[in-house]
């Protein structure tokens, strides 16, 4: 009975932050910073890292805080909104929340606080950081301008000649079709660097997301690259589908695998 009681306020919160708050999809871009005011470290837990995969997992076109930003959001900071994650956690729970600010600082949207009672602490934030991430994907966020998100001098633009003006709004499409051809050439590149084939280093970040034995590590698109197995010995896993082991040695995972009957390696760089 409480299960379900909780069931129905959490969906009632997610569809009160859909709804009773700012239209997210008219902002263009969200901005991570690269350190929560609760952390002592820049990504500790590679909580920031996780919190741009999972903006981008739901749609969003993610930077990170000091990030070579586009040149329509350089003229015109409104376009995006500033993430932020806020820790409420207890001595038995940890409970985290995101919220969403525009550029002048007023908060548009907060997320449901996402909860787990984990003890050791990379676990707990990342679990609920993702359990916070339910708001966003409730969302279903698609990109949709708006012009009283433009600024001033954006504004002034509506007062060229017609003719002018439609040239300037293929210009700025012109952008975006780049961006879909550039993710599309960058996502060929990355299968090929997967294959176990080749002996060159993947510098692509991988993330692991926990399964019944194990994990599975995903790209950024995201797309499941390997599926690894615990074994009894700490850092040490099976890798499934390739006679080949990952294991931990001095702070880089490697992947260890035959390949025609030679051994080869592979630096692998994996977020947990």
């Amino acid at each position: 009975m409480k299960l379900k009681i909780f069931t129905i306020l959490m969906s009632l919160a997610i569809i009160s932050g859909a709804f009773s708050q700012t239209n997210l999809n008219n902002y263009k871009y969200v901005i991570v910073p690269k350190k929560y005011d609760f952390l002592k470290e820049e990504d500790q837990y590679r909580l920031n890292g996780l919190t741009k995969f999972l903006f981008e997992k739901y749609g969003f076109l993610t930077l990170m805080e000091g990030d070579d930003y586009p040149d329509d959001l350089l003229k015109n900071k409104c376009l995006a909104l500033n993430s932020n994650v806020i820790n409420d956690s207890g001595i038995f729970k940890t409970k985290l929340k995101i919220e969403l600010e525009d550029c002048t600082d007023k908060v548009v949207f907060t997320s449901v606080f996402g909860e787990t009672r984990e003890k050791d602490f990379g676990k707990a934030y990342t679990e609920a950081l993702r359990k916070a991430f339910i708001s966003i994907e409730a969302l279903s966020y698609k990109y949709e301008p708006k012009e009283n998100i433009l600024s001033e001098s954006q504004n002034q633009e509506v007062k060229k000649e017609p003719e002018t003006l439609k040239q300037d709004k293929i210009a700025e499409v012109m952008p975006a079709e780049e961006t879909k051809l550039a993710a599309v050439a960058a996502v060929a590149v990355m299968e090929t660097a997967i294959s176990p084939s080749d002996n060159k280093d993947v510098s692509d970040i991988l993330y692991a997301q926990a399964t019944e034995n194990g994990f599975q590590l995903v790209d950024s698109t995201p797309k499941v690259v390997y599926k690894i197995k615990k074994t009894s010995l700490e850092n040490v896993y099976l890798v499934q589908d390739i006679d080949g082991t990952l294991f931990n040695k001095d702070g880089q995972w490697i992947l260890e695998y035959y390949e025609q009957g030679t051994l080869k390696q592979k630096s692998l760089n994996i977020k947990f």
